[in-house]
């Protein structure tokens, strides 16, 4: 009778260490390992301890590895208001509908100032143009940094080169911003 109450106690005591671990995937593990192997700690270097409990990890290949998906870099390409929407969907920052019609939308401005411009030759369209393109790269690098976070993310701390990098190769940051969210989104 003893024997099944120890058992059954240590029975008990497996279930509840399963119940509280969590799984970390490849990248947090391999992250983890390289910040124990170094001697460093985030939180002891008063780092951003988020959801990854302080592990930090990195983009999923270059920016310009864009190609690594070909379905994805055609989305990008052909329709980035519907790639970005979807990117935000599925980190949780929005609805795609809402995120991609506001980058539809900058979009359009941006283009109907270039082509005004084009047809008129008055610099005042250029410049709207250049502050809705501004504005678009803005935005699109505020959720950027935002998706940063969530996933704690290393890498340039500047949030000048998130603005950047949608403004001066949108297609390769959309693409590689959906390499992350589809994992674990």
């Amino acid at each position: 009778m003893a024997e099944l109450e120890q058992e059954e106690e240590e029975g008990n005591h497996r279930d509840q260490l399963d119940g509280g671990m969590t799984v970390l995937d490849f990248d947090m593990l391999c992250a983890t390992v390289a910040l124990q192997t170094h001697g460093v700690s985030r939180k002891a270097e008063g780092g951003f301890e988020g959801e990854f409990g302080g592990v930090q990890r990195m983009w999923e290949g270059e920016i310009l590895d864009c190609l690594q998906d070909r379905r994805i870099a055609v989305q990008s390409v052909c329709c980035p208001c519907y790639r970005f929407g979807q990117n935000m969907r599925r980190a949780n920052i929005g609805p795609c509908f809402l995120q991609g019609s506001i980058y539809f939308i900058l979009v359009m401005a941006i283009l109907s100032c270039f082509i005004a411009f084009g047809v008129t030759r008055q610099h005042c369209y250029l410049y709207i143009g250049f502050s809705f393109a501004f504005s678009l790269g803005l935005y699109v690098g505020y959720f950027r940094i935002r998706i940063k976070k969530q996933f704690n993310i290393g890498g340039s701390d500047s949030s000048l080169d998130e603005c950047a990098y949608h403004l001066i190769c949108p297609c390769c940051a959309l693409s590689q911003e959906n390499q992350l969210t589809k994992k674990d989104g």
